[in-house]
């Protein structure tokens, strides 16, 4: 059950990392930092709508209607289909 809260961070915790990350990067890298995250994050939400449009486009593609066999009338049956098959070939 612990290690279930373990997982949520709380303010005192946020403002720690902040300032860790702060220190190492320095505050000229941090803008082009958040730069590269953002077109990060722009670039991932693209892939994915134009994955879902694909999917989409697929489903909404009409198929060509499928036929069904026509029965024959009560009391007749339908002959078998007959399967034939080739003729082995003589070894030269």
């Amino acid at each position: 059950m612990n290690t279930m809260f373990a997982a949520f961070l709380g303010g005192w915790e946020i403002v720690l990392i902040l300032a860790v990350v702060l220190i190492l990067f320095g505050a000229k890298k941090l803008p082009e930092l958040a730069k590269g995250l953002g077109t990060g994050i722009k670039e991932f939400k693209k892939a994915t709508r134009e994955v879902s449009d694909e999917i989409h486009n697929a489903m909404d593609e009409t198929s060509p209607p499928l036929t069904q066999k026509k029965l024959p009338p009560e009391g007749q049956t339908q002959p078998e289909p007959t399967v034939s098959q080739p003729s082995p070939t003589p070894k030269v």
